[in-house]
């Protein structure tokens, strides 16, 4: 009976390794902007995901999340010529 108990923990503790970490959130407040701007919308390129896109807090560059074949990572939304979209303007360096 007790091999039993351990084969069912044992089990469970595998299967909950399978959860998408990523996903599990359901919180409404996970930071994402639901709404993007329309001037954002024009400027930036096709090629990225607009689904999942917020402002990094560090420099005020609004970044999108990319899901590669190996991680998935916040990268910068950026215009059709390379340039990053920010919500504030970037302070120079001395």
């Amino acid at each position: 009976m007790k091999t039993a108990y351990v084969m069912l923990a044992a089990t469970a503790l595998m299967l909950s390794a399978c959860v998408d970490a990523q996903n599990a959130s359901t919180s409404k407040e996970d930071g994402f902007i639901k709404d993007v701007p329309e001037a954002v919308i024009a400027a930036v390129s096709p090629s990225q995901d607009l689904r999942y896109v917020k402002i990094d807090p560090i420099d005020g560059c609004y970044v999108y999340r990319h899901r590669g074949p190996v991680e998935t990572t916040f990268l910068p939304l950026r215009t059709k010529n390379g340039n990053p979209i920010c919500s504030r303007a970037q302070e120079t360096s001395a």
